[in-house]
C-alpha cells in the first residue's frame, strides 16, 4: 500500500473532526447531525464539551478573565500602546508554540526548539552582518539552518528509535554551543537590518492595515458563503445559515475591532510623533496561522498528520508513511523555530549567546498546551498556539503593569500550565468513558 492511496484519505479524514480541528471554524461543526438552527448547534456544542471536546474554550475563558483582571488593576494595560506591545512580545512565543503543536500531534516532544531558534538567528546575524547578505538571502540561510536541525532530529527519532525526549535533549545541549561559539561568551550581534529589524519596532501604514482587515473579513465570508452553499445543493451535512452568519459577523468585529484600535495614534505624546497602524509581526503571524489550518485541516498531510498522533499502529497499516511524517513534523517544528528565532531578535535588537534558551521553550510548549492541544497526541491546531501565547503574554506584561516581583510571574505561568495539562487529562478520561 502507498502512501498516496486515496482509500487511506478518506479514512483518516475525518479524524481532525474528531480531534478537535472543526473547531478551527468556531468549534459548533458536527459532522455525524445536521444542525438545523444556531440553537441546534449551540446544543451539539454543548454536548461535545460534555463528552471531553474541550477544544480552546478553556483558554478563551482564561484569557478573558486575566484581561478583566489586569484591566480593573491598571487602567495601562488596555491602552492602545501596551495592547500593541503584548502583540509584538507574544509574536515570537506565538511562533514557536505553533511550529511545537506539529510535534506534540504525534505524542512527541522537541526540548531543543528554543536553541534551534537562537541558532538560526545567530546565522541570520552573521550573514548580514560578516557576510553583507541582503535581508530575504540570510533569512533564508536561518530557515535552511533550522530545517537541517529538524531533518537530524525527525531521522534520529524515526529511524532509529531514540525517544524524542533524550534527541532533542541532546541537540538542547549542542544547539547552545552555535551561538556561543560564533558569538563568544559575554558578546552580541546587533540586529539592525531596517526590513527585519522592522517587523517589532514599525506598523503597516493605517490604510493598508485597513484594507487587509477588510479583504481578510470579505474573504472569509466568501469562502464561509461558498462552503454553505456547496454542501447545501448536495444535500450534504452543513452548518445553517444563521450561524454562518454569525461567525462572519463575530470575525468582522474582533478584526475590524483590533485595526481601528491599532490605527489610533498610540505615541505617548501625541502632538510630537506618530504612532499609529498594526505591528508588522502581526501580518506575519497571521499569514503563518492560515497556512498552517490549511494545512493541517485541508491537506492529506494534516489528515495523515491527525491518524498518526491518533493511532501510530493503525496508521501505518492504513498504508501511512508513519516515519516521514515524524520527520516531517519534526522539520517544520525547526523550521518555525527559525522565524521565532528570527522575530525575538528583531524585538531585542541583538543575538547573543543566550538567545533561545531559558524558559523560551517551556514557554512555548506551555502556550500550545493551554490553547488546547493535547500531551497526548492527536489533538491540536495552529490556532491553539496563536490563543495560548497570548495568554502566556498576557501574564508577564500584566504583572509587569502591576510591579510585581519577578517570581510572582513564573508561579502564576506554572500554575496557569498545570491547570491546562489538568483539563487535557480530564478532558481525555471523559473521551474514553464516552468512547470517542
Amino acid at each position: 500500500m502507498t502512501d498516496a492511496s486515496p482509500d487511506v484519505s478518506s479514512d483518516v479524514s475525518t479524524h481532525p473532526t474528531s480531534s478537535g480541528a472543526s473547531a478551527a471554524d468556531g468549534g459548533f461543526d458536527n459532522d455525524n447531525v445536521q444542525a438545523t438552527s444556531i440553537a441546534d448547534s449551540a446544543r451539539d456544542y454543548v454536548n461535545r464539551l460534555r463528552g471531553g471536546d474541550m477544544g480552546s474554550l478553556p483558554a478563551i475563558l482564561g484569557l478573558v478573565f486575566l484581561v478583566i483582571v489586569f484591566a480593573s488593576l491598571n487602567d495601562r494595560f488596555l491602552t492602545t500602546y501596551n495592547m500593541a506591545n503584548l502583540v509584538v512580545q507574544a509574536s515570537s512565543i506565538i511562533v514557536l508554540a505553533m511550529g511545537l503543536v506539529f510535534v506534540l500531534l504525534l505524542g512527541e516532544i522537541d526540548l531543543s526548539a528554543g536553541v534551534a531558534g537562537g541558532a538560526s538567528a545567530t546565522i541570520i546575524a552573521l550573514m548580514l552582518i560578516d557576510y553583507d547578505w541582503t535581508w530575504w538571502l540570510a533569512t533564508l540561510a536561518g530557515l535552511a539552518t533550522g530545517a537541517v536541525i529538524g531533518l537530524a532530529i525527525g531521522a534520529l527519532v524515526s529511524f532509529l528509535g531514540i525517544p524524542s525526549f533524550v534527541v532533542t535533549l541532546a541537540f538542547f545541549l549542542a544547539l547552545q554551543a552555535v551561538p556561543l561559539r560564533l558569538i563568544g561568551s559575554g558578546g552580541s550581534l546587533r540586529f539592525n537590518d531596517e526590513v527585519l529589524r522592522g517587523l517589532s519596532i514599525k506598523n503597516v501604514p493605517v490604510t493598508a492595515g485597513w484594507i487587509a482587515a477588510v479583504l481578510i473579513v470579505a474573504v472569509f465570508a466568501g469562502l464561509s458563503l461558498w462552503r454553505y452553499r456547496s454542501l447545501s445543493s448536495r444535500g450534504l451535512v452543513h452548518q445553517p445559515l444563521g450561524l454562518v452568519a454569525l461567525k462572519i459577523a463575530v470575525l468582522a468585529v474582533i478584526v475590524l475591532g483590533l485595526t481601528a484600535l491599532l490605527s489610533a495614534n498610540r505615541a505617548p505624546n501625541p502632538n510630537l510623533f506618530d504612532i499609529s497602524g498594526v505591528p508588522w509581526v502581526a501580518p506575519v503571524v497571521i499569514a503563518l496561522l492560515l497556512f498552517w489550518t490549511f494545512v493541517l485541516t485541508k491537506t492529506r498531510f494534516g489528515r495523515h498528520l491527525y491518524a498518526v498522533g491518533g493511532n501510530a499502529e493503525a496508521a501505518r497499516r492504513a498504508g501511512i508513511n508513519v516515519r516521514r511524517m515524524r520527520i516531517s513534523a519534526f522539520v517544520i517544528c525547526s523550521s518555525m523555530a527559525a522565524i521565532s528565532g528570527l522575530l525575538s531578535a528583531s524585538y531585542t535588537g541583538k543575538v547573543s549567546p543566550g538567545s533561545g534558551g531559558g524558559n523560551v521553550l517551556l514557554y512555548a510548549v506551555a502556550a500550545a498546551v493551554i490553547g488546547g492541544t493535547s500531551l497526548f497526541g492527536g489533538r491540536g491546531r495552529a490556532i491553539d498556539a496563536v490563543i495560548g501565547g497570548l495568554v502566556i503574554a498576557t501574564i508577564p506584561n500584566g504583572l509587569g503593569l502591576l510591579n510585581q516581583a519577578a517570581y510572582i510571574n513564573f508561579v502564576v505561568t506554572g500554575g496557569v500550565l498545570l491547570l491546562a495539562a489538568s483539563v487535557d487529562a480530564i478532558s481525555r478520561r471523559r473521551r474514553s468513558s464516552a468512547g470517542v
